[in-house]
Parts: structure tokens; C-alpha cells; sequence
């Protein structure tokens, strides 16, 4: 007996629950929310988006976007357009809407945040990615011993990566201190480590001397820079989500161990002592301690509470077979 395969190119997607205005507006309060993790060094949007259940919508929608922008760049406009018209725009629009706000909005509130509490924000982003990790732990689909041992040798392997640098932030910078081809080359490494969970893209931007320049941009809005930016951005999330699409359809449990592997690595960026994530030195806790510890409790609950939230509402995207 035949068996019919949903054709994920289908101009017209299925119809998801939760769409609509409220569903807009649940969507458009993640994208604040990721866009609010992406300013901050050490924290990871696609952490946000793993953890609302939306992650694996997300990277199909962007990888029927990367195939629709794949015809039209070799003049396939018909073909180009059919594939726009099934790209899932009910989620990335208020998606992206909430990223632009919340980064423009919250930036300057953000360094000088960091500047005047870094150890107490540590705290809270600290227990925000240890509530990630449990519930991405719940993903897994089956446990193995293989899919343990990535997670710890990939923790083991971010964890010693990101001690290579002591310092993580550096000074605001100049936008025009750097070559405008810094930026699209600089944006299309960073977007990538902006859509998987524990990798910060902002921490990609210092480790390449782009923060300072790149934060300066937004604060002194300065588009043609961010233009620029964004479509490196584009460019290199146009190519990275079509693999990292693949990855997950194929291999989803070892995917979702080395994403848990890169969470806890992170932990050397976040915790809080002595400096926060201004630095990926550790010390042992000392005088400001009550309040980052509270604040990272309040941080864990809030993750866990909004993933079953967000798997209440939520569907999975459907897959061919």
C-alpha cells in the first residue's frame, strides 16, 4: 500500500495551532526574548528557541527560505517565488520583529547592566542556560551512552575554548574603527553561533574584535553598518540552516546532545564570579552571593515553566516519512 509523503515544499504549509494574532504575538515575545539573549555575550538566542518549542520550526523555516533565495541568486524566479510563498512566515515575521526591537531597545540597557551588575546578571543568565539544559535533556528521544559521551566531550571542548580569551566584552568601539568588510564576513560567523543553543553569537563577535564596533553600531544607529551586517547575516544563516536542518532530520538525537554539550561549556562565560561575563576567569563565590543565587533560581524556574508552556501551544513542523 502507497503512502503519502507531505511535500515540504508545498506553497501552501498546514495550517499550525496557535497561529493568528495571538499566536503572532506569542512568536514576536520570543523574538524579543532571543533578541535580548543575543546582545549578551555568553547567552545564546537559539537557546530561547529551543527552549519554546519553536527551534525546529525555526531552522525549517529558515532553510525553505535559504532554498527560495537559492533560485532567485541563479535566476530560477518562478521556482524562487513558489518556495517564498511556503516559507513559514506566520513564525519568522513577528520572530524577527521581536529580535530587531528587543536588541535596539535593550543594547544600551544591557552594556550598562552589565557594566554596573555583571556578577548579578551572570547569576540570572547562568540559571536561565541551566534550566535549558534539562529541558533540552528531555529532547532526546533515546538515551545512549554515545549521545552522553558528546554531550561531556563537547562541554569539555567549549568549556577550554572559551578560556582561551580572559576577557569576553572589551570596550563599546567605534563603528568606523574596523573595515566595512569586517562586518557581513564578521555577521556570517556570528549568526551561526546565534541559532545554536549554548553558543553565543556575541561572544563569536569578541572573540573576532567585532562587540565593541558592532554594540557601537546599534547604540549610535548607524545603518549602513547594520546593513551591511545584516546581509552577511543572511548569507551565512542562509547556508548554515539548510545543514543544520539536514543534521536534525537525520540525526536529531546526536544534534540535540551536542547542543546540551555546548550549554553546559558555556557555563565558563557565565558564572558569575569574580566578574561575571566580563571574563571567563572562575573563582569561588564570595561577597555579592545571595542575590545572583536568587536571581539564577528565579532564572531556572522561569525556563522550565515557559517550556511547558510552550509545548502546550506548540507543534512540530511535520516531516517527509
Amino acid at each position: 500500500m502507497s503512502r503519502t509523503v507531505p511535500d515540504r515544499r508545498d506553497p501552501q504549509p498546514p495550517a499550525r495551532r496557535g497561529d493568528g494574532v495571538a499566536g503572532g504575538i506569542r512568536h514576536a515575545a520570543y523574538g524579543a526574548l532571543m533578541g535580548a539573549a543575543d546582545t549578551v555575550p555568553g547567552v545564546s538566542g537559539g537557546t530561547v528557541a529551543f527552549v519554546c518549542g519553536i527551534y525546529p520550526r525555526l531552522i525549517d523555516a529558515l532553510r525553505d527560505g535559504a532554498r527560495a533565495l537559492g533560485h532567485v541568486a541563479k535566476g530560477r524566479f518562478r521556482q524562487g517565488w513558489t518556495e517564498l510563498r511556503g516559507v513559514d512566515w506566520a513564525l519568522l515575521v513577528p520572530l524577527l520583529a521581536g529580535i530587531i526591537v528587543a536588541i535596539f531597545s535593550l543594547a544600551s540597557v544591557m552594556e550598562r547592566g552589565l557594566e554596573e551588575h555583571p556578577v548579578r546578571l551572570s547569576g540570572l543568565f547562568l540559571g536561565l542556560v541551566v534550566g535549558s539544559v534539562v529541558v533540552s535533556v528531555r529532547q532526546i528521544r533515546r538515551p545512549d551512552r554515545l549521545g552522553w559521551l558528546l554531550v561531556v566531550a563537547v562541554a569539555l571542548a567549549l568549556f577550554l575554548v572559551l578560556g582561551l580569551r580572559s576577557e569576553t566584552t572589551g570596550e563599546t568601539g567605534d563603528p568606523t574603527s574596523v573595515p566595512t568588510w569586517a562586518y557581513p564576513a564578521a555577521a556570517a560567523v556570528a549568526i551561526c553561533a546565534m541559532i545554536l543553543p549554548g553558543i553565543s553569537g556575541a561572544f563569536i563577535l569578541v572573540m573576532l574584535g567585532m562587540y565593541g564596533p558592532v554594540l557601537g553600531a546599534v547604540n549610535e544607529r548607524d545603518l549602513l553598518r547594520l546593513g551591511i551586517f545584516a546581509i552577511g547575516a543572511v548569507l551565512g544563516l542562509g547556508a548554515f540552516s539548510r545543514l543544520l536542518g539536514a543534521l536534525m532530520d537525520r540525526y536529531h538525537d546526536r544534534v540535540v546532545a551536542v547542543m546540551i554539550g555546548l550549554m553546559l561549556g558555556s557555563v565558563r562565560v557565565l558564572w558569575p564570579w569574580p566578574g561575571g561575563t566580563d571574563t571567563t576567569t572562575l573563582a569561588v563565590p564570595r561577597d555579592d552571593v545571595v542575590v545572583p543565587v536568587v536571581l539564577g533560581v528565579i532564572g531556572f524556574v522561569a525556563v522550565v515553566v515557559l517550556a511547558r508552556i510552550a509545548n502546550l501551544r506548540e507543534e512540530p513542523v511535520p516531516h517527509p516519512g
